[in-house]
Order: structure tokens, then sequence, then C-alpha cells
């Protein structure tokens, strides 16, 4: 079976190399060569793309993809790390490298935007090296963001503390996290952590907060006794972070702090729906149906009834890691 390490592009290197041959990739291409150094090609970030063990090939290559197509607009080096658990498999327990560059046209001629991968893949006993080599890759004087992508457990996430305490943004996806694990990892700094589904869920928060904005909070949280989030299979993530945002809006309206909305599972796979329930006559639901791409709001504030219909979508994958990374 092929390693995620395999099914990633780019020209195998020797370790001690890297530096070296990207350099010598950069100088054989006629549109880098050039070049008189990091400046000139835009490197804004350096950005560990770090795959759980449990990631599949095909995983690892759209998410490679989603690191490419980000840096068309944020130019980066990329350090992609692809753990490996047998060591039989890591070349005896050795490290393994690759790297892979692409150049992409700006927003004016002649701007020409680069970015460069460094792919390195490493056997889990091996991992107390990685600091060291990780360092070696980075930019230097340039921030650093880490992804860490479908790791199965928190606990395995909390061994890379170089990298958790390193990054301005640890960034995860609470979608790919166990719910019984979730809030488990004690973050040596949790104001970097971002969750991607909270930030992908940018237009849905939007378009939420418009519809809302035109009732006066007052009126909002008058008798209201309770919210329930319903979200199909596919938006468990999604939906706990609606009623978190939605509970943190409320409260800031009035509501009483201990305000806890239900989330529950119901509807068809790609549905969220949100409900405030109150004591009085007021109504507030919200549907969001993401595989059509359409929502529906309806409402009865203070006697005034209100149906809306509205398109509806979630950021792209990265689109999302810009929103996380850097708002």
């Amino acid at each position: 079976m092929s390693s995620i390490f395999d099914a990633l592009p780019g020209q195998e290197t020797p370790v001690g190399a890297i530096s070296k041959n990207l350099a010598r990739m950069w100088a054989a291409d006629p549109r880098t060569a050039a070049l008189p150094g990091e400046d000139s090609k835009a490197t804004q970030v350096n950005f560990v793309l770090h795959l759980g063990i449990h990631t599949t090939p095909e995983d690892a290559l759209a998410q490679f993809r989603t690191a490419v197509r980000f840096s068309k607009r944020y130019p980066c080096r990329v350090v992609v790390l692809c753990p490996i658990r047998e060591p039989a498999d890591a070349a005896g327990g050795e490290l393994r490298a690759k790297i892979y560059g692409e150049c992409h046209p700006g927003k004016s001629r002649g701007d020409l935007r680069c970015c460069e991968f460094v792919i390195l893949s490493y056997p889990t006993g091996a991992r107390q090296f990685l600091e060291n080599q990780v360092s070696i890759c980075f930019s230097t004087d340039l921030p650093v963001y880490y992804w860490a992508h479908n790791f199965s457990s928190s606990a395995k996430l909390g061994a890379y503390q170089y990298l958790l305490t390193k990054a301005k943004r640890v960034l995860i996806d609470s979608a790919l996290v166990p719910a019984d694990d979730s809030g488990q990892l004690q973050w040596p700094r949790p104001e970097a952590v971002r969750d991607l589904a909270h930030a992908r869920l940018l237009p849905v928060r939007q378009s939420i907060g418009q519809f809302l904005s035109a009732y006066a909070p007052a009126a909002l949280v008058s008798g209201l006794s309770g919210v329930r989030v319903v979200h199909g299979a596919a938006r468990r993530a999604e939906a706990c972070v609606l009623a978190d945002w939605i509970r943190n809006r409320l409260v800031a309206c009035g509501a009483p702090a201990a305000l806890a909305p239900v989330v529950e599972a119901g509807g068809d796979r790609d549905e969220i729906e949100i409900v405030f329930d109150y004591a009085n006559d007021h109504a507030f639901r919200f549907h969001g149906d993401f595989a059509r791409g359409c929502a529906q709001f309806t409402a009865r504030i203070q006697g005034a009834s209100t149906e809306l219909g509205t398109a509806i979508s979630l950021l792209s994958p990265e689109a999302a890691l810009a929103e996380a990374m850097f708002f």
C-alpha cells in the first residue's frame, strides 16, 4: 500500500541537501533563475501541514492541493510532515525528504508568486528529531503557522510541543476530532488555536447575523427559553460551533449567561436547523441545506413576521485556511 509520502508529488532529495537542492530547483526554472533571493519570490509565511498517521494517500493529496491553492494568494514555504508507524517503511527508520515548487502569476505584470514545499517522511519513533529538521526547513524571520490534519487523538498531537508553542496559529478541524476527544488537550497557547470548522462557517455566521441585526437585541432575548441546533450526520462539528457562537451573541444581547443550546442529530446529512424557543409569541428558525446551497429564515418578533430564502455556502478549504490563520 502506498504511503502518504509516496502519494505526494516532488523530487526526492537527501535530507541534508534540502536547501541546496531547493536553490537548484529554482535556478533550473527560467522564470525564477534571475530572482535574487527569497524576498523576490514574495514568501510571506512558513506553513506546516502535519498529516495524521491515519490519513489516506488520497486525503493527503487533497490537503496538499489545498495548500497549493492557498499559496497562490499567500506565497509560502510549506513543510509537509508525513508520519509512518512502521520503521521498516521509513528507509531503516531514517527521515526522507522531497522538494516541490510552483509559481503563479500575481496581480500585476511581472509579479511572480512562488511557493516551495519540503515534504518530510518520518517514523513515529523518530519524532524527537523533527524539531531540528523542521526548524532548518523554515524560511528565516517569517512567522510559523501549523495545521494539524486528521490526528486520531489529542494525546498524539500533544507530543509535538515544539510546533504547538512556536506557531503563531495552530489550526485544527473539529470535524475530524472524535466527539469524545474534543477539548481533552491542554493547549500550551490556547489563544493561538483556530478551528477550521468555525472559519468555513464565516458566510453562514454573517448571513444569520445580518438577518437578526434587523431586530433590537432586547427583543431577540425577550421570552427566550432555549435554543436548539439540529444537524445532519455530516455537520456535527459545524452545529457545535454555531451553538457556541449563537450562545455568545445572545448573551451579549442580554440572555442569561447560563443559556445552554441543545445540539442534537436529525434531518438530512448536510443540513443544520437552528430554532429559538420562546415562552411568548416570538419565534425564529434557520434551516440551511449545504448540499443544495440554500437556506430559509422564518421569524416572528414583536408581532412582525418575516420569511426569507437565500443562497448559502461554506468557505472553500483554502479560504478557510486564510480566515483561520490571519483573521
